[in-house]
C-alpha cells in the first residue's frame, strides 16, 4: 500500500474553520488522509504551539505548516503544499 499524505487542520470549530476543512476534504485525494484536530483539546494547543501555529484555521502537511496558513486558507496555496497530489 502506498504512503499517505498526512493533512492535519487546526480548528476552534468557528464558521472560517469549517469553511477551510471543507476546502481541505473537497480537493484531498485518495492518498491523503485528512485529521480535524481541535484547539480546545490542551494537547492539541499544544501541538499547534509547537508547530508555530498562531491563528486558526491552520493546515499542516507532511509535519510542515502550510504556507497558505500565514493568511487565509486557499486552494492554490493547499495544492503548493502538495494536498490533492499523491506522494512519488
Amino acid at each position: 500500500m502506498a504512503e499517505q499524505r498526512q493533512i492535519e487542520i487546526f480548528s476552534a470549530g468557528c464558521a472560517v474553520c469549517e469553511e477551510a476543512i471543507a476546502l481541505v476534504r473537497g480537493i484531498a485525494c485518495p492518498s491523503c488522509t485528512v485529521t480535524v484536530r481541535d484547539m480546545g483539546d490542551p494537547a492539541v494547543a499544544t501541538r499547534a504551539a509547537e508547530l508555530g501555529i498562531g491563528t486558526v484555521p491552520a493546515v499542516v502537511v507532511d509535519g510542515a505548516l502550510a504556507a497558505c496558513c500565514t493568511g487565509r486558507v486557499g486552494a492554490d496555496a493547499l495544492r503548493a503544499a502538495g494536498v490533492g497530489q499523491p506522494l512519488p
